[in-house]
Order: structure tokens, then sequence, then C-alpha cells
């Protein structure tokens, strides 16, 4: 050992401290390529042994294993189970067989009219409303189409929500 208490590492060859915990029995610096050089070193010398030549081999190691295992029933899926939080519950798939694009109350749904509306309308209305939600852009679409027809003195639809949603409003929301 230097006298100063630095020691040579054997890997990279620049002097270090070692650690005073193991001075006497430390040849690596810490640096990670050093570190796992000296595991391969380490490990040679243990497999090099005539006691450690077929540890890993053999029927007996095979028995090992397995008394181990049967010991030790489920070891792998338990760390997995705690590591893994679902952001999200899984949702069953549908077949587009049975899938519907029709609403309840018999219109067709508004994500195949969605694209016909313009977006400079879409984006006005989603712009006043705060929302982004395609119910709320329709139903305050119906709410001023029907304003619109009743300022104009035009003859207002019952359900004009579900008329520009069917594409059939009247002939008022056209410039829409």
């Amino acid at each position: 050992m230097h006298p100063l208490g630095r020691r040579k590492c054997l890997h990279c060859e620049k002097f270090f401290i070692p650690d005073p915990r193991n001075r006497w029995h430390q040849r690596h610096c810490g640096k990670r390529e050093c570190r796992k050089a000296s595991k391969r070193a380490s490990q040679r010398r243990w497999r090099r042994e005539p006691a450690n030549a077929g540890y890993f081999r053999g029927q007996a190691e095979v028995e090992r294993v397995r008394a181990w295992r049967r010991a030790h029933p489920g070891y792998w899926k338990r760390s997995r189970r705690k590591r893994s939080v679902a952001l999200q519950d899984l949702l069953i798939t549908q077949s587009l067989e049975q899938q519907k694009d029709v609403r309840q109350d018999g219109g067709v749904a508004l994500q195949d009219h969605w694209q016909t509306q313009p977006p400079v309308v879409i984006g006005l209305i989603a712009h006043l409303t705060g929302s982004a939600l395609q119910e709320d852009i329709a139903s305050m679409t119906g709410r001023l189409i029907a304003k619109g027809q009743a300022l104009m003195g035009q003859k207002t639809s019952d359900d004009s929500e579900t008329n520009l949603v069917r594409g059939s409003a009247s002939a008022g929301t056209a410039g829409l």
C-alpha cells in the first residue's frame, strides 16, 4: 500500500483511497467499470476452485433449485405485484359488429357528424363553454340554434340539438 493510504486500481491503474472498512482487501476503485472488472475477477477465481467447478451443473443442482422453488412459491410474482399499479382499469373490447353508432334516442352518433361542422364554429363554442366535450358542444350548439331561430322569427323545433346531430337542422343553421 502507498504510504499516504492510496492504492493503485488493478483495472484503470489510477490511484484511489480504499474504503477504511476494507482497506486491506480492496484492489479496485469505485468507478463502475472497475467494480464490474472486480466482480468478474472474483467470479473467475471462485469458478476455478475445484469444489466449485460443477456447482451450476448436474442433477444435484436441478434438485437444489427445485427444492428452493418449492420452499418459496410465488417468489417472482410477489415483487411484480407490488410495483405495478394500474393507472386505468382494463376495458373489455367489443367487436365491431356489436358496437353501434346510434344514440339511445334513435339519432346518429355525434361523432359521425362532428367532422361536418365548421371548425371555427366548434372552436368558438368550445371557447365560450370552456369545455371540449362533444356532448357539451352539441347541447350548446342546439341552444344557440334555437335562440337564433327565435330572434329571426323562424319556427323552432322541439329538439334542435338532435336535428343538428342528425344533420337535418333547419335552413337557418346552414350559415353555421
